[in-house]
């Protein structure tokens, strides 16, 4: 499943109209039969209610038009309100403002008047093409909620920008059901937007899929293991901190063993080697005390794959750990004390990243390294097409030559030549995962899928899956180190269930 930008979805439009296979008329009579199909299906003890209808001065607006007119033929009561001048509405949508002026009124809307008590209210007024504040307040405190009548909002609510899921200016409505014509669009997968669109439905308006738009993170497939000997799957290595401060690693060990990899080894400065070893079994243990006693572990070219950062520290050391294993050219993740380590100098570390890295920060280790495209992702809007996060996490990996996993429940894997979004939103939302150590354990899950010799964007986004996925099994009452152990029945269902 792709997502799309508000010109991505026009250019599909544009493409299907030059062709004569579609028009904007034939896309909204389609566009309006599957939005009232859908709300009826949803809510049928709503029909025939009362229903408010806000169109705006766009082909929005002409969507609203065709779902007023199929709603009054059910026998609903309609109140069309308008926004702006009919005069000045695109043909298509004049068209069937016609069609419906010839069945009901159409009022002007007035921010502040009487709108009655509907049980339903379609908000048809700007859809994807919003890029400007809506000075509306009064009829966006309508689009709430947490009133009685039901809220749907066709392609997008108003006040929100399809490219970016950020609100443009200070207020912006809800839904309980957005309707996303043809393909969901960026705004509904990204930033605070999702929230507010409530459940998400796409509707098809007969429009090719033309595999434009970014990528979406599924269900992998491919991971069962085969047959073969340990070093057939890799063998990780996990870097750990001093005494006291040896749990991260080792969850994220584990991690890394469950999900696949041949061997695993956690390596740890000498003070700290018996408190690991009464908490391990399988994973490996072993002594490192500096980034020379590194240097020497990493001329095994059997370990393919390096972690580190969850537990590491933020001083020097850790900076010359992380020195060691990009010098290395090894398969790695670098995440929390790795990244936190060059907060001052984040070029020293962007002057030794390669391909073969993955950074894995949040948003606030984000902002450390990006300082500039975080003021661009999290300050206010006032026009649109807004900076999203997936264009901060595109723009990071640019910078720093590498994949970049911004985590959140809109997770963005970028690299400089490839960008997809796992979604862990409407029925994938896993409020458990803010719980701690789950980040270390999503770095594991990374590193044993890169020691089993998938690409960085491959196996961040499969490790974000997987950990969302492992969430959702487990439910309530999850801790990170139940995440590990929820991991083998996520693994066997999605072999039952791959393909051939």
């Amino acid at each position: 499943m792709h997502v799309l930008t508000a010109e991505e979805m026009r250019e599909i439009e544009r493409t299907a109209m030059d062709s004569g296979t579609a028009s904007d008329r034939v896309l909204m009579e389609r566009a309006g039969c599957g939005a009232v199909a859908t709300i009826l299906e949803e809510w049928p003890d709503l029909a025939p209610g009362r229903v408010l209808i806000l169109c705006g001065p766009g082909n929005n607006g002409g969507d609203g038009f065709v779902v007023a007119r199929l709603l009054h033929g059910l026998g609903w009561t309609v109140d069309l309100r308008l926004l702006g001048d009919p005069g000045k509405l695109p043909p298509d949508a004049a068209a069937n403002h016609a069609a419906w002026s010839a069945l009901g009124d159409v009022t002007p809307l007035v921010d502040g008047t009487d709108k009655g008590d509907p049980d339903l209210i379609v908000d048809a007024l700007f859809g994807t093409g919003l890029t400007r504040p809506v000075d509306l307040p009064e009829t966006l405190g309508l689009l709430r909620t947490e009133r009685r009548a039901k809220v749907v909002a066709l392609d997008m609510p108003s006040g929100w920008c399809s490219d970016s899921g950020r609100r443009i200016g200070a207020r912006a409505a809800e839904a309980h059901l957005t309707l996303a014509f043809h393909a969901a669009k960026r705004g509904h997968v990204l930033g605070d937007a999702p929230e507010a669109c409530g459940m998400l439905r796409v509707i098809d308006i007969g429009l090719p899929d033309t595999g434009d738009g970014v990528r979406l993170v599924g269900a992998p497939n491919g991971l069962a293991k085969a047959g073969g000997h340990k070093y057939a799957y890799g063998h990780a290595l996990v870097l750990g901190g001093g005494p006291g401060k040896g749990g991260a690693a080792r969850m994220t060990s584990r991690a890394a063993l469950r999900v696949g990899a041949g061997l695993v080894t956690l390596a740890v400065p000498p003070a700290a080697l018996q408190e690991n070893a009464a908490r391990l079994d399988a994973v490996m243990l072993s002594s490192m005390r500096d980034a020379d006693a590194l240097a020497e572990m990493l001329e095994d070219t059997r370990l393919n794959a390096v972690a580190l950062g969850p537990g590491l520290g933020s001083g020097g050391r850790t900076r010359e750990l992380v020195r060691t294993v990009l010098a290395a050219d090894r398969a790695c993740v670098l995440d929390a004390d790795a990244l936190t380590a060059f907060a001052q100098a984040p070029d020293d570390l962007f002057g030794m990243l390669h391909p073969k890295a993955v950074l894995t920060p949040h948003g606030g280790e984000f902002a450390r390294l990006f300082p500039d495209l975080a003021n661009l992702m999290n300050g206010p809007v006032e026009s649109g097409p807004a900076f999203s996060r997936l264009d901060a996490a595109q723009a990071a990996a640019d910078r720093a030559g590498c994949t970049v996993l911004l985590k959140g429940p809109d997770t963005v894997i970028a690299s400089p030549d490839d960008v997809r979004i796992h979604a862990a939103l409407y029925d994938r939302s896993a409020p458990g995962l803010a719980t701690a150590g789950a980040g270390d354990t999503l770095t594991g899950f990374i590193a044993g899928l890169l020691a089993r010799g998938l690409d960085p964007v491959e196996a961040a986004g499969r490790g974000a899956w997987l950990l969302t996925e492992c969430a959702l099994r487990f439910g309530p009452g999850l801790i990170a180190e139940d995440l590990p152990e929820v991991l083998p029945g996520v693994l066997a269902e999605l072999a039952a269930h791959a393909p051939g």
